[in-house]
C-alpha cells in the first residue's frame, strides 16, 4: 500500500507487504502544527502488523528546527509501534513538482525574477534512479537507511539543476531585444 500522493509516492510500486508511508509533512518551512498533527494521525491509522516504510529526512542529523523535531518524533513512533519498519532518511529529491523542494523553490523565483538567496552551505541530493535502487535493498528486518545521495554546495544545485530556468530566460530577453 502506498499512503501518500506527492513526490515520493508517485515513484513508488505498489507491495501488498509493505505500506509505503509517503504522506508526511513535505515542506521543511511548515508553520501550521495542523499538518503535523494529520501526519502522526495518519501514520497511527497503518496497520501494525505490515513492514512500514517512513520517509525520513537527513535534517534531523544537523537541524533543531520544528520540522526536523516532528520528524525525530515520528521516526521514534515507527520505531515502538510497527514490529516491522524501515526508516529512509533523504535530503533533497531532484525530480517533482512540490515547490517546496530546494530545486523547485529556486527554480520559481528564477522564473518570477525574484532574488534567489544562496547560501554557503551543502546539501544532499538524490535523484530518482538512486532513491529506487536503494528501496528495493530494504531488507524485511527492521532498520534505517541514510540516503545522501550527492553532497552540493547549494551555489552549484543552482548552477546544475536550475540553470535550464536561467537560460531559458536569457534566450526569451534575447528574441525580445530583437523583434
Amino acid at each position: 500500500m502506498i499512503v501518500g500522493r506527492g513526490d515520493i509516492a508517485s515513484v513508488l510500486t505498489d507491495r501488498p507487504d509493505r505500506i509505503w508511508f509517503a504522506s508526511g509533512v513535505s515542506n521543511s518551512r511548515e508553520a501550521r502544527e495542523s499538518e503535523y498533527h494529520r501526519e502522526l494521525e495518519l501514520l497511527l491509522k497503518q496497520d501494525t502488523s505490515k513492514h512500514l516504510v517512513y520517509f525520513s529526512s537527513l535534517s534531523v542529523f544537523y537541524s533543531t528546527g520544528r520540522y526536523a523535531n516532528h520528524k525525530w518524533q515520528m521516526e521514534a513512533l515507527v520505531k515502538s509501534y510497527f514490529r516491522k519498519h524501515t526508516i529512509v532518511r533523504i535530503g533533497n529529491i531532484t525530480w517533482g513538482t512540490n515547490p517546496h523542494t530546494l530545486i523547485n523553490y529556486i527554480r520559481k523565483r528564477i522564473e518570477e525574477h525574484k532574488p534567489v538567496e544562496i547560501q554557503n552551505a551543502y546539501r544532499y541530493l538524490i535523484d530518482k534512479d538512486e532513491f529506487l535502487y536503494w528501496l528495493g535493498m530494504i531488507p524485511d528486518w527492521p532498520c534505517e537507511m541514510n540516503i545522501t545521495g550527492k553532497r552540493m554546495k547549494v551555489s552549484d544545485i543552482v548552477k546544475e539543476y536550475c540553470h535550464a530556468v536561467q537560460d531559458a530566460q536569457a534566450c526569451a530577453r534575447a528574441g525580445n531585444a530583437t523583434e
